[in-house]
């Protein structure tokens, strides 16, 4: 059984404060796509969130090697935290590309997978919060991934109907090439940010089902 031992608390603390920052993260993403105006400076904050996360993800793994005795299967806390760490690293590319590209013209779609983004993140947030007592919060956890696996096929319906618009414009619509690849590749990494969500939540689910 589970529960917030001292000894126990930094690999907690680690979880709840990574899975923080990516719900930071995609909130700046969401807020990036909604003010293109300010992608620069706005991806600039999504690289500092990025990093901070990193040295969590490095600290964490660190203590995985010098603790002898660990509250979690080893293989599971390295999971989580490293699939926690493939969101923020997925939401940074996004956020990346958008300033790099210096996209100017407001897709509605990314918005809209942007959002999806961002709810997927606070369920797991929530999520990742009640690792520490899984044996009591067995049941909230499960309805949280099923919950964020719901919100993939979301994203993924999003993501279909986005290239379907890119690659099949109105008959007689200008079409700007370079722009198509611009977008095929921000939808792409926001795909990917989803996609991770759902590793998290399969990792949280296997959580339950050996701890509680």
């Amino acid at each position: 059984m589970l529960g917030p031992k001292p000894r126990d608390a930094h690999f907690f603390e680690a979880f709840s404060k990574h899975a923080n920052l990516c719900v930071e993260g995609a909130r700046k993403l969401a807020e990036l796509l909604a003010h293109l105006d300010r992608a620069e400076s706005l991806a600039r904050d999504v690289k500092r969130i990025e990093h901070d996360a990193d040295t969590i993800t490095h600290e964490t793994v660190r203590q995985l090697h010098e603790t002898w005795i660990t509250p979690l299967d080893r293989a599971d806390i390295h999971h989580l935290i490293t699939n926690l760490d493939d969101v923020l690293d997925m939401i940074e590319a996004v956020a990346e590309r958008i300033a790099l590209f210096r996209v100017r013209d407001e897709n509605l779609l990314a918005s809209e997978l942007a959002k999806v983004l961002l709810e997927a993140c606070e369920v797991l947030a929530k999520a990742v919060a009640l690792v520490p007592t899984v044996s009591k919060s067995s049941k909230q956890i499960l309805e949280a991934s099923v919950e964020v696996n719901r919100l993939e096929n979301a994203a993924d319906d999003l993501y279909r109907k986005a290239l379907g618009e890119l690659f099949n414009p109105p008959a007689g619509a200008p079409v700007n090439a370079l722009e198509v690849l611009k977008w095929r590749e921000i939808f792409d990494y926001l795909e990917n940010a989803t996609d991770a969500c759902e590793d998290v939540a399969n990792v949280l689910e296997g959580i339950v089902l050996e701890y509680a």
